[in-house]
């Protein structure tokens, strides 16, 4: 049997806070199964594990412990050492893109880590509390995203962050296949209904890359994310199907976007409240 993860990346954002829940499924070489359920704020992560995870129809669709994820929202509840976690939150307007964000390589057979977007922009409302501190959202913006696979790429860096009117995802990453390797990337930027996307099948490339910047060019399009202030807090990864790797995110931190087109700037933003991974050392 082939090791293998699946996880999902559900965030929220609203004036004064940010959440995100990662339920993640991860089977062991030989077989044996198990669940966990991360929980990240600005600074600080937890990790509840489960024995497993009940999967249902489509692309979330799922149970774990007493947590439910699905399209239209998801019900929260889990205690145990250091977590106290109860809510209930719907989404509305589920904006996935256009079409798979991994193009044709969604055909690839054996490939090490498959990402999808599920929303690249939806409406939170409800609310939860973890740890004796209250979230609130009332039509705040959401996001979705997951990967499945074997491992998460050695060397990555991944950025996302929502806001009125659309959101932004870059990922670059060494993609190791069939012995050889590349730097592979996709992006976009949804704004006002309209997605622009930039992807390596669309000749796209990494100008610079590192732990802190990313600059990527495609055609007439240029889409540059640097990181500005950090505020990381550990997370558990995939490797070899086994959540043994540690990596850092940030959660809320300052990113710096913009996005041009034949020099003209069609988007730009400064957020304290993007995500921020980079592992590119």
């Amino acid at each position: 049997m082939r090791a293998y993860f699946e996880g999902w990346y559900v965030k929220q954002q609203s004036e004064d806070s940010v959440i995100a829940f990662i339920p993640a499924l991860h089977t062991t070489p030989d077989g044996q199964k198990a669940a966990s359920l991360q929980i990240v704020t600005p600074g600080a992560s937890y990790c509840v594990p489960y024995p497993d995870m009940e999967l249902g129809a489509g692309r979330l669709s799922l149970r774990i412990g007493e947590n439910t994820f699905t399209r239209e929202g998801c019900t929260l509840c889990a205690h145990a050492k250091g977590v106290d976690l109860e809510g209930r939150l719907s989404f509305q307007s589920v904006t996935p893109p256009r079409y798979d964000i991994m193009g044709p390589f969604r055909f690839f057979p054996r490939m090490q880590c498959r990402h999808t977007v599920i929303s690249m922009a939806h409406r939170v409302n409800g609310g939860l509390t973890l740890n004796g501190r209250a979230y609130r959202f009332c039509s705040a913006p959401g996001y979705i995203e997951g990967d499945r696979g074997v491992s998460f790429p050695r060397r990555y860096v991944w950025t996302q962050c929502s806001f009125e009117g659309g959101s932004v995802m870059l990922s670059v990453a060494h993609i190791p296949y069939l012995g050889l390797g590349f730097t592979g990337c996709i992006a976009f930027v949804y704004l006002h209904g309209r997605e622009y996307r930039l992807a390596t099948y669309l000749g796209a490339r990494a100008e610079a890359v590192d732990n802190h910047a990313v600059v990527l060019k495609q055609g007439r399009l240029c889409l540059t994310a640097r990181l500005l202030r950090a505020q990381d807090a550990p997370l558990q990864a995939p490797q070899g199907g086994v959540m043994r790797r540690v990596i850092r995110e940030s959660a809320a931190c300052r990113v710096f976007y913009r996005l041009t087109e034949d020099g003209h700037e069609r988007f730009s933003l400064v957020s304290d409240q993007a995500s921020f991974e980079g592992a590119w050392d």
